[in-house]
């Protein structure tokens, strides 16, 4: 039992570090293609041993990957970090323990199969839950290897997913024929050839096949010119150490000094976008707009400089009157008078019509309390203590314009809304030309947070095909192109601004046309699973495994 336990903690480890690899170090995408095969290895001695309480051995191997790779939440909130760390663990727990529970009923490959479509059914349900953490879905893990998955304009994150898993089984596959005799008494030479080609294309066409469309994508040329500034404001000390208006006067100068040569020059009709990080001003009222300083003081601005946009990050309020609670995330002001926040982008070209966005996927806990109207009551009693930002309804689109032409179409996606890419693929639905991502990453202090936060946008670049200029406080600020090659970046923690074009693009991709397929069919192969599964259970005896 010692020599089983000392080498299922070894597997444990094995299986942590080579999920994590791919989130962690660059280019190491690949190790995820064999990262489950310690699990299923230990799963497979404990069904040959009986070995009892296995589960113990799986969520401690889950808790490893999420600790390893997600650790810099703590950063944040303590509290939240282990909230994510364990329950995220516990959630892919329940799904393997789910799997083995199926073999009692199901026999052969059956149960593999009835595991991945499971995984991948549970990550494309978390993109929507109320509870959403989908950091770790594993086709994220390719986030550092975009040469290696541009076929996700065909099939999103959840294709990589799917690779992932199909790429373990079969390797696991062939390992367990070769060591309980199958490969050598039952197998002939062309079961055994089948078995290895099956197991080759699986693992090397989705490289093979994204290398000729790296190649033979055209990035469109239609460029859009940009300018991101990186504030470097610490947001833990946002406003002990600067006032908003010295924070606006930083945002100015450092802006200023990329549009001298635009100075009341009207000749130059080209739209320029100047970008300002997530969250830069709190003082946005969205009954009206106007009694913002910051968005006067930025129309004042602009009136230097014609044709000129500023898109830029928001903590904003809606006032209600109401002799109730108007709902239930809403605060009280005083009697008759509530309040409800936002996180949310403006754009504005210095003409008086500017235009808002409030973000929908909001962060559990610290922007928003999940399932209102029975958690907002415990943060009353509590005293307030949860973010209840809310979002709009639908995905909408702000325009940059230029001098006397027609406005262009363009996505922002604030923060946390990068990652969830059928959600993305929104707002390009509704005619946006190019992307733009404004962040605050700096939450997170120096971990590797924000530069997954960054990788995982040259995901969104190719299934969408959208460049995007993106706009984090305090780094990495990026020029992303259609490929999801990474053009120019700053630094981190420094005050810097970024100069230079994106191109736009008015085509969709298949992806965006059609959405998940990958993530739908696994869904229903899932439920097809679970109601044969559920039947064997009525009207038949255990099979043997």
């Amino acid at each position: 039992m010692k020599n089983t336990n000392l080498f299922f903690a070894c597997l444990s480890v094995i299986f942590a570090a080579l999920m994590s690899l791919p989130f962690l170090v660059p280019h190491m995408g690949f190790a995820a293609l064999f990262g489950f095969l310690p699990l299923l290895i230990m799963d497979r001695i404990a069904t040959l041993t009986g070995y009892r309480h296995f589960w113990l051995w799986h969520y401690l191997s889950f808790v490893l990957w999420n600790a390893a790779t997600t650790f810099w939440v703590c950063n944040a909130t303590v509290g939240g970090g282990l909230f994510a760390v364990f329950a995220n663990a516990f959630q892919m727990s329940v799904i393997f323990g789910i799997y083995r529970f199926s073999k009692r009923r199901f026999s052969g490959v059956l149960p593999y199969i009835f595991l991945m479509v499971m995984w991948i059914a549970w990550e494309r349900a978390y993109f929507d839950a109320d509870i959403s953490w989908p950091w770790l879905v594993l086709g994220n893990a390719f986030a550092t290897s975009i040469k290696s998955v541009q076929w996700y304009e065909y099939t999103g994150v959840l294709g990589g997913s799917l690779w992932i898993w199909l790429s373990n089984l079969s390797v696991f596959g062939i390992l367990v024929a070769l060591s309980d005799g199958t490969w050598s008494f039952r197998f002939n030479w062309k079961a055994r050839t089948a078995s290895v080609a099956g197991c080759a294309v699986i693992l090397i066409a989705p490289f093979m096949v994204s290398d000729m469309i790296y190649d033979r994508y055209e990035e469109k040329s239609d460029p859009l010119e940009v300018v991101i500034v990186q504030p470097n404001i610490d947001p833990y000390n946002k406003f002990q150490a600067m006032t908003q208006a010295q924070q606006n006067a930083v945002f100015l100068s450092q802006a200023g000094d990329f549009l001298d040569y635009r100075r009341n020059d009207s000749s130059d009709k080209a739209p320029l976008l100047v970008l300002a990080p997530e969250t830069f001003t709190n003082d946005v009222v969205t009954n009206d707009l106007y009694a913002s300083r910051t968005l006067r003081l930025f129309d004042d601005f602009l009136k230097d400089f014609p044709g000129v946009n500023i898109l830029f990050g928001a903590s904003s309020r809606t006032y209600i009157s109401s002799v109730g609670r108007p709902s239930h995330t809403a605060r009280k002001v005083r009697d008759g008078r509530w309040v409800e926040s936002h996180n949310s982008a403006l754009m504005t070209d210095g003409t008086g019509n500017a235009e808002i966005f409030h973000k929908n996927k909001l962060v559990v806990a610290v922007e928003k309390t999940p399932y209102p109207a029975i958690f907002c009551r415990i943060d009353d009693m509590l005293g307030g203590v949860m973010g209840r930002c809310i979002g709009q309804d639908s995905i909408s689109v702000l325009h940059v314009r230029g001098i006397g032409g027609a406005g262009i179409p363009v996505g922002c996606a604030v923060c946390y809304e990068s990652v969830y890419g059928e959600y993305y693929t929104g707002y390009v639905r509704k005619g946006a030309e190019v992307m733009t991502i404004i962040t605050n990453d700096a939450w997170w202090g120096n971990t590797p947070g924000y530069r997954q936060h960054l990788r995982y946008a040259s995901l969104r670049a190719i299934e969408t095909r959208r460049s995007i200029a993106r706009c984090a406080n305090t780094g990495i600020s990026a020029i992303i192109n259609q490929k999801g090659e990474i053009e120019d970046r700053t630094g981190w923690w420094e005050p810097a601004v970024l100069h230079g074009h994106v191109n736009r693009n008015d085509e969709l991709t298949f992806f965006v046309r059609n959405g998940d397929i990958a993530g739908r069919v696994c869904t229903f192969v899932f439920w097809l699973l679970t109601a044969a599964l559920a039947v064997r259970f009525i009207i038949r005896k255990p099979s043997s495994r």
